[in-house]
């Protein structure tokens, strides 16, 4: 029989899964944490068995809905998935101090299995996170000190310090030194954030128009004739007037799809349209990889109103199972119809920047990229002034992925103090500005031009500074120091 307290750590992890978009009831990831907290709070009783059960049921309730997305790409690669997320959580709660220091070293543990969720494996899933979960609420300032990991320990703190106030409050247990000294340090950590450097305005403007083409969602690449997408683009876009204000054109992810771009109707189609309005285009391409067959790049490339490319960034972070097949050889010979993914893409090698022909320069992270901070952070220190976002959503039903995207676009701008122009072909083409604000908004399926008149900025802020591994080095230290004083306390007591 499954212990009541492992159900409360289930229930614990399905509180923060709605947390997230497109839920977006964000106090209830503190509530959730504090709940799995309490849970697991009986001091030295639980076993490394039982502390495994209930984190692995606190991860399975969390990420299982908060990723039900993944079912669309791989159903396999979902329940795979899923599992082995629940074991980084399963397996932090094991390695989590006990004792009086339990509360202190257990939100560390789960901040650093979310960090290796971030990377491993295949590159690594950062959806469903504690960070896109708290954009619209008060703890979001911690992301232009830390990013999302420093902003993931946080709320698991806070949940940790709120089950021990219920505990002091119901049985006036008393609240250990390390937890109101980690606790303390969380709040701390929220207050500086609102203070922290959060780069500068440049008085200079840049007049976007983000093109949304419209049309059904749910659809794969391999069964809409990619010219058909190229051609809803051409049609939004006809509808834009020449304006001397206007400086950009930013068309989606792969809506250009062709053996070779150069030598295309569709570039010739670009350009024209590039010199009507008398501006440069940024498109989304994808093309075939020369003498490497069924290889293909995924990248961004500018046109200028004469029709030549002057910019490219081809993507370095590829969709796992939904732009290349990990382990392909050995899926195909397990009988996995590896055949839905026709193309492995290729990764790129180049700084995550666009440099427009007057020498303006974009940081770009095209579609998935947007999830990991430090993408975008590489292209705002090669001097991206604003971030572009090109994205491709169309393949998904529902707005899981498209919610959580536009949430992590919200993450990326307070990271790092930028405006934020994202293009979907059947939405969510967004516009965010650097606190996190969603100015404008497409709908799902709409042909629609949203116009973006930005700042272009500058400065940086400690996130960009600092990165990802200072935090999980912090993180390390909590967890090693909660140990070593655990040992010392044991020796101490004899026991």
């Amino acid at each position: 029989m499954i212990p009541m307290s492992v159900i409360v750590s289930l229930v614990a992890g399905v509180l923060v899964a709605l947390s997230l978009p497109p839920w977006g009831w964000w106090p209830l990831a503190i509530v959730g944490c504090a709940l799995y907290v309490a849970a697991m709070d009986r001091g030295e009783e639980r076993s490394r068995r039982s502390r495994f059960g209930h984190g692995f049921a606190f991860g399975a309730g969390w990420l299982y809905l908060g990723t039900a997305w993944m079912w669309q790409l791989t159903a396999p690669g979902y329940v795979i998935a899923g599992a082995i997320f629940a074991l980084y959580h399963g397996a932090a709660a094991v390695v989590a101090p006990t004792g009086r220091w339990r509360l202190a070293g257990l939100p560390a543990a789960h901040a650093l299995a979310e960090a290796i969720r971030f990377s491993f494996p295949v590159g690594g899933i950062p959806l469903a996170s504690l960070g896109i979960s708290q954009v619209s609420g008060p703890l979001a300032p911690v992301a232009r000190v830390g990013g999302a990991i420093a902003l993931t320990w946080v709320t698991l703190q806070l949940g940790a310090a709120l089950a021990a106030g219920a505990r002091w409050v119901s049985a006036r247990r008393p609240v250990g030194i390390a937890t109101l000294a980690t606790s303390g340090t969380a709040v701390a950590l929220v207050l500086v954030g609102y203070v922290a450097p959060r780069g500068e305005g440049t008085g200079e403007r840049i007049d976007i128009a983000a093109v949304q083409g419209g049309g059904e969602q749910g659809t794969r690449a391999i069964d809409t004739p990619s010219d058909l997408v190229t051609r809803a683009h051409l049609a939004a876009t006809e509808t834009i007037e020449p304006d001397p204000s206007l400086d950009l054109v930013l068309w989606p992810e792969n809506v250009i799809d062709t053996p070779d771009f150069a030598s295309s109707w569709e570039l010739e189609a670009v350009a024209a349209e590039a010199e009507r309005l008398g501006v440069p285009f940024a498109v989304g391409v994808t093309e075939d990889v020369s003498g490497q067959p069924g290889r293909i790049t995924n990248a961004q490339v500018v046109v200028t109103p004469d029709g030549e490319v002057t910019s490219r960034y081809d993507k370095v972070r590829r969709v796992p199972f939904g732009e290349y097949v990990p382990m392909r050889s050995l899926l195909e010979t397990l009988g996995a119809p590896v055949d839905q993914v026709a193309s492995d893409a290729i990764a790129g090698t180049t700084p995550a920047v666009l440099e427009l022909p007057d020498g303006r320069r974009a940081a770009v992270a095209i579609s998935w990229e947007v999830f990991f901070g430090g993408r975008v952070r590489e292209g705002v220190k090669e001097g991206g002034g604003f971030i572009v976002n090109p994205t491709n959503g169309a393949s998904y039903t529902g707005t899981i992925v498209q919610t959580q995207q536009v949430a992590s676009s919200r993450l990326r701008t307070i990271e790092t103090g930028r405006w934020v122009v994202q293009a979907a072909p059947t939405g969510f083409t967004a516009v965010v500005d650097p606190d996190g604000d969603v100015i404008e908004r497409t709908a799902v399926s709409e042909r629609r031009v949203l116009r973006a008149d930005i700042e272009i900025r500058t400065g940086r802020t400690w996130y960009v500074r600092l990165g990802d591994r200072v935090w999980i080095v912090a993180l390390v230290v909590v967890l090693l120091a909660g140990h070593v004083a655990l040992r010392q306390a044991t020796r101490s007591t004899g026991r």
